[in-house]
């Protein structure tokens, strides 16, 4: 019985190398189950952000339509045709979205009039925020909701956030200079 040699055994070492790092990829590749890139699903979605806005998967997108008021618009001008997005965009329902479904991709809030006419919109994706940036949204935000109307610098610190953080855009007819 002879020994193998050297060169035979580099070989035999090199296929069982190769072999158990395929076996590995397999391992780790059906440890990646579809759970990893879960989505919600309509029901999950019905009523999180209330009563008013409509919610829906669109894609790997949550996109969330808010109907603003005719009177915000009037008295509250620029400013409030900005802010519209954000407040449903930086809130804690969002931050949940994120938290619990890790194939989103990311949230899309768009504001209309009545008569259907955009007037804003702002995008946030997975991993714009982190989990500073987060509590800093979710400060302004509540800011913004809680003494807005009395102190309208906290709705432009919040615009000005969600133009630093955010993909948005403004109709210029609302929100223009």
């Amino acid at each position: 019985m002879s020994l193998p040699s050297v060169g035979t055994g580099r070989r035999r070492l090199s296929r069982v190398l190769s072999l158990a790092g395929a076996l590995t990829a397999a391992a780790v590749t059906g440890a990646c189950d579809d759970t990893s890139l879960a989505l919600p699903a309509d029901s999950d979605l019905d009523g999180l952000y209330g009563e008013v806005p409509q919610v829906a998967l669109n894609g790997n997108v949550v996109d969330v339509r808010v109907v603003q008021d005719r009177d915000q618009l009037i008295r509250g001008g620029r400013l409030w045709a900005k802010v519209g997005p954000y407040i449903y965009l930086f809130s804690p329902q969002t931050k949940e979205l994120f938290e619990n479904w890790p194939g989103l991709g990311g949230v899309r809030v768009r504001t209309f009039t009545s008569s259907g006419t955009q007037v804003a919109e702002a995008m946030l994706r997975r991993g714009d925020l982190n989990g500073i940036t987060w509590r800093r949204a979710l400060r302004l935000v509540g800011q913004a909701r809680l003494e807005g109307t009395k102190r309208p610098s906290f709705m432009e610190n919040l615009v000005r956030y969600g133009e630093e953080t955010a993909q948005f855009e403004y109709n210029p007819d609302f929100a223009g200079e």
